[in-house]
């Protein structure tokens, strides 16, 4: 299967996203993909919203499976999220467990007024009841099937896909 470009995807998200913003909203990036569509997303929207950045390491549930990542980013919320409308910023939605950890983290900051959820991708096979209001694509992608984004070497982001290392 062939995937569009990520930055076509950023651009849908884009418009999808332009006429829900409000002043009070704020932008927050899951590390890693997901900080780097959000800082693409904010270049597209022209805004000068608050942004941060969530690493959601610590806040995982399945490290048993998964281990423990060995570079561990810092979190960064330099805004006052109590009350604030987060978009909260994923490249590709999965089971579910990186936004419930990354929400788990949220509220540690403060309880913000709402959350809603913008990813690059949503490829199926959720384990918790999560869903995007925004996607720049929706697939079927089997178990056993991997996608990810990267970044190049020259900034520019694409995916990497095939089968899943068990």
């Amino acid at each position: 299967m062939t995937l569009p470009n990520p930055s076509e995807l950023i651009d849908r998200l884009a418009e999808q996203i332009r006429p829900t913003l409000s002043p009070d909203c704020a932008l927050v990036g899951i590390h890693t993909g997901g900080v780097w569509v959000m800082e693409e997303l904010a270049r597209r929207l022209g805004t000068d919203l608050p942004q941060g950045s969530l690493d959601i390491a610590f806040y995982r549930d399945d490290f048993s499976r998964i281990g423990l990542h060995p570079v561990v980013k810092p979190s960064h919320i330099d805004f006052d999220m109590e009350g604030q409308r987060l978009l909260l910023i994923d490249d590709v939605l999965y089971t579910g467990r990186t936004v419930r950890a990354a929400m788990n983290l949220l509220f540690d900051y403060g309880r913000p007024a709402a959350i809603r959820l913008a990813v690059l991708v949503d490829r199926g096979g959720r384990e918790l009841p999560i869903c995007a209001d925004f996607a720049g694509l929706k697939l079927d992608l089997e178990d056993d099937e991997h996608l990810a984004l990267i970044k190049r070497a020259d900034g520019s982001l694409g995916f990497v896909q095939g089968a899943s290392q068990a």
